[in-house]
Parts: structure tokens; sequence; C-alpha cells
């Protein structure tokens, strides 16, 4: 049984021991430490709160909110939702912040308190040490009985949110509709289970969905990787669909599987969505660097430009702003349009795909065939105790100083068609190896090539 806390938020398992899991205890403390924040930040907060379906959500979404009214702040609690829907609701509410209960691909024994801004955004570094330090103290002021805040619920949240989605000039609907598609669903019994149907009612795509009913029981491990998915799979293999969809519990990370019930891709989902957004309007896109280079080819294909960012969501929206990106995301399959906000968001990735797809005339399969092909390879070393890491990777850093070489995150080094990504891990002993080659045996042996190189210098 596990509690992480980080500046991101706090994620555990339910149960067991304070301090050690993801308790009551834990959960009022933390929430406590948040709304003490935004209360140094505003006179009046008022907090937007979500969940996913999870079974523990229900009785964390009641502790958070009775902790929040207790500090005096006013709540508005969207229920069951998706993460980007509570990204949005907070400057539609002009709220001072939110808190998604998800442990987004974590299996349904973990919930987690992630935390977001005045803008809808996973809140910075400095600000999440500071909201730690509060959810230890016990210096808390919280509200006498006339000063409690108030609740309020959002019963609209995810069809707005859809709305929104569909009211983009980029997103076509009556394409979309006249295409006449058909679709599976694998949504693992969360809030995409809902939200997606919602969404693909609107378009008017006809859909099969495996797992309709959002009670938070996963059907399988929920993260969105092909060895999880072959129920969705050999339902696409054995039907007649254009394609099949499938979300993580929070609606954030997007997988599709083509017409002949093979996997897209996670790393190409952002492929597939920039392809058919530069090609409106050329660009600057971001994706962190340990995302596929497939991205960057294909940008520079078309006239755009590229830049990589370290990884961690908050560092690719940083990177999106800075370089004014007309779109952006992460290889796991997340996909972030600042004209809508800047959050990983599945349902506009969904939308836009289906657009594209209605719009070329192709089928996945012959999209996918069109884009850069590579492969990818995730290896690790375990550390001994005591070892430099900074200074072994410095020393690799300097070894490739000719080559193209990044070192915000950890050391990356880019030939034309591969690149290697080696970065300390910030839970575990370990240095990460992400390898991406023309094929699977290449970025494998590209990976063991540096875990020679490291092993000699340690």
């Amino acid at each position: 049984m596990t509690l992480i806390k980080s500046i991101s938020g706090i994620r555990g398992t339910i149960g067991g021991a304070p301090g050690d899991n993801l308790t009551p205890i834990d959960a009022v403390k933390f929430a406590a430490g948040y709304g003490s924040w935004l209360k140094t930040r505003t006179w009046n907060p008022t907090v937007v709160i979500g969940r996913d379906a999870r079974p523990s959500g229900p009785m964390l979404e009641q502790l958070v909110i009775s902790t929040l009214q207790g500090l005096g702040i006013d709540v508005i609690n969207a229920g069951l939702s998706t993460t980007p829907t509570v990204e949005m609701l907070v400057p539609r509410y002009s709220a001072a912040g939110g808190i998604i209960l998800t442990a987004s691909h974590n299996p349904e024994q973990w919930n987690a308190l992630k935390l977001l801004n005045e803008k809808g955004e996973f809140v910075s570094g400095d600000d999440g040490a500071e909201i730690l330090r509060l959810a230890e103290s016990t210096d808390l002021d919280f509200a006498e009985v006339g000063d409690l805040g108030t609740l309020t619920a959002c019963e609209d949240g995810m069809d707005w949110h859809i709305d929104q989605v569909l009211a983009l000039p980029s997103v076509n609907v009556a394409a979309v509709k006249a295409a006449g598609f058909k679709v599976a669903i694998d949504a693992v019994h969360s809030s995409g289970s809902v939200a997606i149907p919602m969404l693909l009612d609107k378009l008017g795509v006809a859909y099969h969905n495996l797992y309709p009913e959002p009670h938070g029981r996963f059907p399988h491990n929920p993260e969105p990787l092909e060895q999880h998915l072959g129920a969705i799979i050999d339902e696409v293999s054995n039907g007649s669909y254009d394609l099949g969809i499938v979300v993580d519990p929070d609606v954030d990370r997007l997988a599709f599987i083509d017409e002949k019930g093979a996997m897209f891709g996670e790393e190409y989902t952002l492929v597939l969505v920039a392809d058919y957004l530069l090609s409106l309007t050329p660009g600057h896109v971001v994706s962190n660097m340990s995302s596929s280079k497939a991205l960057r080819d294909l940008a520079e294909s078309k006239g755009s430009t590229y830049s990589p960012s370290a990884v961690g969501e908050v560092n690719v929206v940083n990177e999106m702003k800075a370089k004014q990106a007309v779109l952006g995301g992460e290889g796991n399959g997340g996909i972030i349009l600042p004209e809508l906000h800047y959050g990983r968001d599945a349902l506009v990735g969904i939308a836009l795909a289906l657009t594209h797809l209605a719009k070329s005339g192709k089928t996945m399969s012959e999209l996918r065939a069109g884009y850069p092909q590579y492969y990818m390879a995730k290896q690790k070393i375990e550390l001994t105790p005591g070892l430099d890491v900074d200074g072994i990777l410095a020393t690799i850093a300097g070894r490739y100083s000719e080559e193209e070489l990044s070192t915000i995150d950890g050391v990356k080094i880019t030939w034309l068609d591969r690149w290697v990504h080696l970065r300390k891990s910030n839970t575990e002993p370990i240095i990460r190896i992400y390898t991406e080659a023309p094929s699977t045996e290449e970025a494998t042996t590209l990976g063991e090539r540096f875990i020679k190189e490291i092993e000699e210098l340690a």
C-alpha cells in the first residue's frame, strides 16, 4: 500500500494507516492545505470539484467538499466528470481553483487529489511545494459557523464541455455525420463511458460501448496499452467498425484501434491530430522529449516548427505558451489544444480525429501508414546507493556534445532517424532509458548500448 505526495497532488491506495495510504485523514489534511493556500491568494475563493467513477470517489468527494466548506470556501461540485471538463469549468465559473479526484491510469484501489490553479491548469512546482507545507501545518484557520462555504451542483459539466469542443472551427460536425462512422468504445466503466457516447451522439456516430456502466470497477488494467486491450481489439477485428476508441478513467489519454483491429499507437494519437490541424494552417507544435520523433518529422514536412519540453504536462504547457504553439501533448495519447484549454483532453482529440478521418476519405490504417514509422523501447537501470548519477549523465553529454543534444531533462541525444533519452526517475532509484528508431530491434539495441556505457561509468 502506498501514499505518494508530490508537487502535483497526493495519490495512493485506499485504506490502511494514515500517512502510509490514502485515508480519510490524509484527504482532509491535503484538501485543507490546498484550501488554505487558495485563501492566501484570494479573499473569497470558489473551488470546482469533479471525480472519475472509482468506488472510492464519492467518499473522497464528501471529505474534500466538507473540508473546503469548513475553511469558508464555496464549492461547485461537478460530480462524475472528466479531468479536462473540470479544467474547463474552473474559468467558466471564475473559480480560484479545482480538484480532480482521480488516479488516472492507476488500478481502482488507487485514488488521488489533483490540483488546479485559477486558469484550470495544474499548479506549479513552487505552489505545489507550498501546499504540501500547509498540509502538514497545524496553523490552519477554519471558518466560524456563519462563514462556512456553500455547495452548488454543476449538472451540465460534460455536456457543456462537449458543446465547446463541437463549436471549434476545426471540428466539422457535418462532415463527421455524413461519413456514417461506426466505432467501438473502451472507457473501462468510468467517466468516458458516459462522456464519449454523449460526444458521439452529437456527432452522429454509431457506436458499441463495451463497458457502459460508470461504476469504476475496471474490467482490465486501465492504462490504454495494447497488452490490456484484448477485448476491444477482438471486437473491432471481428466487426465492421471504422475504428476503436480507448480512454483512461479520467479521459485525458486517448488511443485508437484501426479498422483492422491493429493498435494505431498512443504515440501516434498526437501525430494524427497534428496532421489535420497543420494542414489547415502551419504553426508550432510541442511534445515532451520522451515522445515520438514522428511529430517533429511531420511538422517539418508541413512547413511547421517543433520543440520539445521536459517530461510532465506542466512543462509541455509552459513550452507551448512560450512558443505560442497551436498544438501540444504527450506520447501517452494526451492532446492539448490551446484554442480550447491548456490541458490533455481526449474528447477534443476524438472530435478532431473523426473530422480528419471524414475529410481525408482514408481509413485509419491508411492514415497511419502515411506517417514516419518509428518504434520505441523503454529500459531501465537499477541504481546502487551513492552512485553519482548526475556525474555519469554529464560525462555522457560530454561524449556526445557534437550531436544534437538536450540536457533540460536528463540527457537526450538525437540523430537523423533515432534518439535516446536518459533521465533519473523522481520516484524510484533507477535511470530510465527511452529509445526510438526505425525498428523495435534497432531501438532495443540503442538502449542496450547506453546501458553498457552507464555500467562502464558506474
